[in-house]
């Protein structure tokens, strides 16, 4: 049976606050593991490995499962961070390229090599819909999908959100648009975006129309994802709330909401989506 799996970011556990340190490592996990999470993702770069390096025990110690979004900075830097991935038996690999050619043309073959890279080290690679990132917008990520039919997504739609402006109420074009990015999304990324600001506060009663459009989307695409899988195959939803300055802040640096909270109404509608769509699957004899 098909079942769905909902991971927490390191970098979301992240506070930048005024007048609190960070927590540790074994902190973070400790708390993520204590809520119910199934896994905790990372987001290394070349510069970085050493910093999650020194949260390899802790899965373990926790019985979480790892995701990891990769940033490679360079061409030949992806190798290198895969091989550190796979060290920890990952669920999901992601990648937000920071490899950025201006033209669709000069981004398939770096694609092409990486898909490649993955390939050969066992890894299903995924590449996230992403700003200041190789699919940093939506025409030119769906013209790259076009040309790289075996390409598949990770989808964090509050960034094309920003990137197009969408305005309210969406169009059908713009839904059409997001629909043939669904149908390449194999995880899904938990944020809520408005057409100015990526990351927005989830209940604040002004947002409430692109909380309604959020939820509708990952309904949508954990449809689109179910029909496409097989019965036994596992979906991931991450709740990904970045720290300031993703996170707004007062003139004292004080965030306007309670990220951790947030994150967990996120994962609670995940879950009641997903228990939607059963019922929705069983009356269809699937």
């Amino acid at each position: 049976m098909q079942k769905l799996e909902v991971f927490q970011s390191l970098w979301a556990m992240g506070l930048r606050h005024p007048d609190k340190d960070e927590r540790s490592h074994e902190q973070n996990f400790a708390m993520v593991a204590e809520a119910g999470y199934h896994g905790m993702c990372l987001d290394p770069s070349l510069s970085t490995l050493a910093f999650y390096d020194e949260t390899r025990e802790l899965f373990d110690k926790y019985k979480l499962k790892s995701m990891f979004n990769l940033f490679p900075k360079k061409v030949n830097e992806m190798k290198p961070l895969l091989e550190f991935a796979k060290g920890f038996n990952p669920a999901k690999v992601n990648t937000i390229g920071q490899v950025m050619p201006i033209g669709v043309v000069g981004a398939i073959p770096v694609i092409y090599r990486w898909l490649q890279e993955a390939d050969d080290m066992g890894i299903n690679l995924l590449f996230e819909t992403h700003r200041d990132g190789i699919l940093n917008d939506l025409f030119y990520t769906l013209e790259v999908i076009d040309n790289i039919p075996e390409l598949e997504l990770t989808g964090d739609l509050s960034h094309f959100v920003v990137d197009r402006e969408f305005s309210l109420p969406l169009s059908l074009r713009d839904q059409s648009l997001i629909r043939r990015i669904l149908e390449r999304t194999d995880c899904f990324q938990g944020r809520i975006a408005c057409r100015e600001q990526v990351q927005i506060q989830i209940d604040f009663p002004q947002h409430q129309e692109w909380v309604n459009v959020f939820k509708a989307w990952w309904q949508q695409g954990m449809r689109l994802w179910r029909q496409r899988n097989a019965n036994d195959a596992t979906c991931i939803f991450l709740c990904e709330l970045g720290p300031p300055s993703y996170a707004i802040t007062d003139a004292k640096g004080y965030e306007l909401s309670d990220r951790w909270q947030e994150a967990l109404t996120l994962r609670r509608w995940a879950q009641e989506i997903w228990a939607e769509l059963d019922e929705e699957f069983a009356l269809q004899g699937k």
